[in-house]
């Protein structure tokens, strides 16, 4: 996949901008804080209908303006996003609407690496099962479609628990109306479940083989996924758990429980790697997440669009050149970096043919 051009209005702190690119690498430099981050967002926003950092869509609106605009020419196709203060958010595959904003999940497939990775070691397992899903989402609709409906039966469980836990007791429609929910939610379940498990298995060996070349051979590491549904069936753990649900007032069984263990050797990375070692966890996990959903039988378009966010810090110089080298190979599509250096950045990428683009204050050139 391919983003050839970029149109961006009142879109965080850019003001206006109409950007052509090159098929391979393209680099934003400029200072911290002047928009470079906001480009890659906006390029993340045409894949996954919202920002990659701001929950709300009137935080992306710049601050004395009614409406954004972001637009993206992929061959033929053009993607937009209108944002409007007080107005549902319209998103347009060439001239017709959405529906479903989760229809257009999967048709542009990309991957973005930044500082807020981090989160998936130093945060709860809810990051690192958000993790999983981004993947699989991006390759399997059901799987989205699925998630989505269980995590709204299990909003709509846990409200039901905490309700009945206030009063003394539970009447036969309220247990029913337990019963039905959970019915409802095991099969999704399984299915969540059993979607994770292939996933891990066909991602581990590639995601090894990215961290060793990235690190040079020197470190062993793995990933080990560990869900409730691995010794119990789902259906009997509802039934033998529900009084302390009701006492608890939420779910305690299911796959919102699931987590993904991060090791280096057979320890915790958390506990035992270096900052170094950390980042390079997670740049190959990212980096193996792009190689996955271009080999993926269910992908529905080519390699996926690359987003490396001020990646090279705390990495030491042996470490930055096989990085390169590897994002530089075929293996690897269009390409988005921001950094802070321009003579830095062109060191590292050495005389590749390179785009680059100078952002300051909101301003593009």
């Amino acid at each position: 996949m391919i983003l050839h051009e970029l149109h961006i209005l009142n879109y965080k702190n850019i003001r206006e901008a109409d950007l052509t690119f090159s098929d391979k690498i393209n680099c934003f430099v400029g200072l911290n804080g002047q928009g470079k981050t906001n480009i890659l967002d906006a390029i993340y926003l045409l894949s996954f209908t919202k920002s990659a950092f701001n929950v709300m869509d009137s935080q992306n609106i710049c601050h004395d303006a009614d409406m954004a605009l972001v637009q993206g020419k992929y061959g033929d196709m053009v993607v937009s996003c209108g944002l409007k203060r007080g107005a549902k958010k319209q998103f347009r595959l060439d001239k017709t609407d959405y529906k479903r904003f989760i229809d257009h999940i999967g048709l542009i497939p990309l991957v973005m690496v930044s500082p807020e990775d981090s989160q998936l070691i130093a945060e709860g397992s809810d990051e690192r099962r958000r993790f999983m899903d981004v993947v699989i989402c991006q390759q399997d609709k059901k799987y989205l479609e699925h998630l989505t409906t269980y995590n709204a039966l299990l909003k709509q469980r846990n409200a039901l628990l905490k309700q009945l836990g206030e009063k003394e007791g539970i009447d036969n429609a309220s247990a029913s109306l337990l019963e039905v929910l959970e019915l409802q939610m095991t099969p999704l379940a399984e299915y969540i479940f059993a979607q994770r498990t292939s996933f891990i298995e066909a991602f581990t060996p590639i995601f090894q083989d990215v961290y060793n070349r990235i690190s040079g051979g020197n470190e062993v590491v793995s990933l080990r996924y560990i869900s409730q549904l691995q010794d119990r069936s789902l259906a009997e753990a509802y039934v033998r758990t529900r009084q302390r649900d009701l006492i608890l007032g939420w779910t305690s069984q299911g796959i919102h429980k699931d987590e993904l263990e991060m090791l280096l050797g057979e320890y915790p990375l958390k506990r035992v790697g270096s900052q170094g070692q950390q980042k390079t966890y997670l740049l190959a996990m990212k980096l193996a997440q792009t190689l996955y959903l271009s080999r993926t039988p269910n992908a529905q378009h080519d390699t996926p669009i690359l987003l490396l966010d001020d990646i090279f810090d705390k990495l030491d110089s042996e470490r930055v050149q096989r990085i390169v080298e590897l994002v530089q190979s075929d293996q690897f599509g269009q390409i988005f970096i921001t950094d802070t250096d321009r003579q830095h950045l062109t060191k590292i990428l050495g005389h590749t043919d390179v785009q680059i683009f100078h952002v300051e204050k909101g301003v593009i050139r």
